[in-house]
């Protein structure tokens, strides 16, 4: 890596060096030539200020960094590149990688003098790693679990969101030059590029978590880095049961509706949970179904052995070779799918999907931004005018009401909390407008002692939903009227809660 390798494969590593003036010992072997024992003692080189030991705090209420600390990282980082051999360096795995580093810069820290605790020593040398094989900063908060997402805006500032409600993050970057480096290393990793002739990307981390990059110029104040985490093991509907995100009879209904091939759209605005979501009711699809997904940014875990994945590509640096959702949709088609599931219908691609539920791809399923089920029914149909198809809007309305069977509503609400607050069957049409029917929904109401709101799931009181067919199918159907009975209650006024229009 640096230097010339022992007969045994152990790298070589620089010695401590002693001070100017005595005699020194053998030249350290250094990767391009260069020495850290002539930087440190041939130089005249003063020690680096020790850092303050408030600075370094135990996670995670850290608080900021002083700036001395950051000088004595530039210095030994800086070092640290000056002696090691990077093309040597990729060649070991990432545990041998990380503990060649942490020797080297434990030397340094000596032959430069460094005045630090252990505790310092040890926040210094993780860091370091970090930068060199990770993502810098960012390592610490994406080995939280309870961040929910993580928002760089710039250098110096970065928020995260923790409990649903967001505050700032005890991080910063050295500089905007080194939060680019790992903006294009996140990118790099799938393919993909960032810079100013493509200042925009969306890209994904090894375990799924989605990331957005706009840089300068169309970011004013340097790039801003934005990461929608995963949690490390995927989110069952049991746990959103415990969550309180859904009643068990809500969660009964919606294994179901998964089990029995309905196709389902589920709408929500951003953050509200629409993907975590996707995933729950996937884990009811059958294995013996092939399963295609398609996705801007592949963030869907599904468990079932038979899956194939699909991920669009932006164009290259001609403004070619770009694979839209629209073309991987229309490819599905091709692939003998039993069920196409499309992580997020945002453009012409509904027109493909819905003709894909429509001609025998049951239990197909998407997302798309929302804030009712009513106004999903409108997203849909604005999207496909959108893609310059000349149909009238009745024709469109007559194709979402003849492919989609059940719309499920998330939504985050202003305490952080996250539910489900509708499942809404599409009936058919009145005239020209579009039937809907809620089978479950959440009611508001009110809010406790500490602002956190208080509410219950609860059946309309619709005792045999549209899908009933299907459920006697699959030999479903008095689990299904046994979880809507279960929910059932009434109006204000005592009156049982029947077919109602949305």
């Amino acid at each position: 890596m640096f230097g010339k390798r022992s007969e045994g494969a152990k790298v070589a590593r620089p010695r401590p060096v002693p001070p100017a003036g005595s005699q020194t010992g053998p030249g350290v072997p250094m990767g391009g030539g260069k020495a850290v024992a002539k930087q440190a003692a041939g130089e005249g080189e003063k020690p680096v200020p020790a850092v303050p030991a408030r600075t370094i705090a135990p996670a995670p209420a850290k608080p900021p960094r002083s700036e001395e600390y950051y000088d004595v990282k530039t210095t030994v980082f800086n070092a640290l590149i000056d002696t090691i051999d990077l093309t040597q360096l990729a060649k070991l795995d990432a545990e041998a990688a990380r503990e060649e580093i942490r020797d080297i810069v434990s030397e340094i820290i000596s032959i430069k003098n460094v005045v630090m605790s252990i505790a310092e020593q040890e926040e210094l040398l993780e860091d370091i790693c970090n930068d060199v094989l990770g993502y810098g900063p960012l390592e610490p908060l994406l080995a939280r679990d309870d961040i929910a997402d993580i928002m760089v805006n710039g250098a110096d500032t970065c928020y995260i969101e923790v409990g649903g409600k967001v505050e700032p993050a005890p991080i910063r970057f050295a500089d905007n030059s080194q939060l680019m480096n790992i903006c294009q290393r996140i990118v790099s990793q799938v393919g993909r590029r960032v810079d100013e002739s493509s200042p925009i990307c969306d890209a994904r981390l090894p375990d799924g978590s989605r990331v957005n990059v706009i840089a300068p110029p169309l970011a004013i104040d340097g790039p801003t880095l934005t990461i929608r985490k995963f949690k490390k093991d995927k989110l069952t509907l049991g746990q959103l049961v415990q969550f309180g995100s859904i009643s068990p009879e809500g969660a009964t209904i919606l294994e179901i509706i998964g089990r029995v091939r309905c196709n389902v759209l589920i709408s929500g605005g951003t953050g509200s949970g629409k993907t975590t979501l996707l995933n729950c009711l996937t884990g009811f699809i059958d294995e013996d179904e092939r399963i295609i997904t398609c996705e801007d940014s592949a963030e869907l875990q599904l468990q079932q052995p038979h899956v194939v994945r699909l991920e669009t590509r932006p164009p290259n640096l001609e403004g070619e070779g770009e694979i839209t959702m629209r073309d991987l949709v229309r490819n599905c088609l091709r692939m003998r799918p039993e069920r196409i599931i499309v992580g997020e219908v945002r453009g012409p691609e509904a027109f493909d999907l819905l003709q894909a539920m429509n001609t025998g791809h049951d239990g197909s399923m998407g997302t798309l931004h929302a804030n009712s089920p009513r106004e999903a029914i409108s997203r849909l149909e604005s999207m496909i005018m959108m893609g310059g198809f000349q149909l009238p809007p009745k024709t469109i309305r007559e194709m979402i009401t003849g492919s989609i069977d059940v719309i499920i509503q998330a939504a985050r609400l202003r305490d952080g909390s996250r539910k489900i607050t509708h499942i809404t069957e599409v009936l058919g049409m009145e005239g020209d407008v579009v039937t809907l029917q809620n089978i479950f929904v959440f009611d508001i109401d009110g809010t406790d002692a500490n602002g956190r709101l208080i509410g219950k799931h609860r059946s309309t009181g619709i005792a045999r939903p549209r899908f009933w067919s299907r459920a006697e199918y699959y030999n479903e159907e008095k689990r299904l009227a046994e979880a809507l009975a279960a929910a059932e209650v009434q109006d204000l006024h005592g009156n049982p809660l029947g077919e109602q229009n949305v």
